[in-house]
């Protein structure tokens, strides 16, 4: 049996693999360029970028892209940013294949991803799941106070003032307030 070469061609990136045929991408660079190219939208509408996700399959992915600004974002602000990145899109020529775009706000109880997500969050009630132990609890649901030094410092109950460092926290989002 002779040695068979793919081009194996996914999300504008090529790759060759000896043998059987294998599914290898780059969707991480694709993200990012991505990001990038919402950022611009976002910048141009007076919006942020919140994240980008990328899910579904190979022939059929979808983009997700979470815009923000101060105030809240309205229907109009997604529909100027689905327009402004899909001509992007297409002139990139990123997504060979057809794909979903969907624009939307990161939500009332957003995901708190970085530091600067937390700084921006300061006085708002948060959930946050540590990866071990901190004073002998791995959960917490308190009011944001502010961001010292790589730290969270976090108000439970009755004053309780929790530093929770960040690269012990695993998880946080915002919690709906009523």
């Amino acid at each position: 049996m002779g040695v068979v070469r793919y081009n194996i061609r996914s999300f504008g990136v090529s790759y060759w693999r000896v043998g059987k045929p294998t599914l290898l991408f780059c969707m991480e660079d694709v993200k990012d360029r991505i990001s990038e190219l919402a950022a611009q939208v976002a910048d141009g509408q007076g919006l942020s970028v919140a994240d980008v996700e990328m899910t579904g399959s190979v022939r059929r992915p979808t983009v997700r892209v979470f815009i923000d600004k101060e105030g809240g974002v309205t229907l109009d602000d997604c529909e100027k940013v689905s327009r402004g990145l899909s001509a992007l899109l297409d002139v990139e020529d990123m997504m060979h294949n057809s794909y979903v775009l969907e624009v939307s706000s990161p939500g009332l109880d957003r995901p708190l991803r970085d530091l600067r997500d937390f700084e921006r969050s300061v006085g708002k009630l948060a959930r946050v799941v540590t990866k071990e132990s901190i004073e002998n609890r791995t959960f917490f649901i308190g009011r944001i106070q502010g961001v010292e030094a790589g730290s969270v410092l976090l108000t439970v109950g009755e004053g309780e003032t929790y530093e929770l460092p960040f690269d012990r926290i695993s998880r946080a989002r915002l919690e709906i307030e009523f």
